[in-house]
């Protein structure tokens, strides 16, 4: 099992957060039901003031599950992921993936 961690930076302003939100919310379906698929989150930071809380307005985190690289793969292919990337390309300014594994076996 692998987790994904995508840490989407959005240029400034509310209304760019808000297209990549609602972008992946037309998506999200289609993606739960894929083959090899454990979870699909949509994160953003909570509106907290705590003082060891990071916080950026401009960063949704996705944090999925995939059975295998393969499946990960192929999710990348998928018309839906084509279409998502299309729509949001002038919303978004970098993007981060960090692919994990267990590091204990528990």
């Amino acid at each position: 099992m692998l987790t994904i961690i995508a840490e989407i930076q959005v240029h400034q302003g509310n209304r760019h957060k808000q297209n990549v939100i609602d972008a992946f919310e037309k998506i999200t379906p289609a993606v739960l039901a894929e083959p090899g698929c454990h979870g699909y989150s949509l994160l953003v930071d909570a509106p907290l003031s705590l003082p060891f809380q990071s916080v950026d307005a401009n960063v949704i985190i996705m944090l999925e599950q995939w059975e295998s690289i393969e499946h990960l793969n192929a999710h990348m292919q998928t018309a839906h992921m084509q279409a998502y990337q299309t729509e949001v390309k002038d919303d978004v300014a970098a993007v981060k993936i960090r692919i994990l594994e267990k590091g204990l076996a528990l």
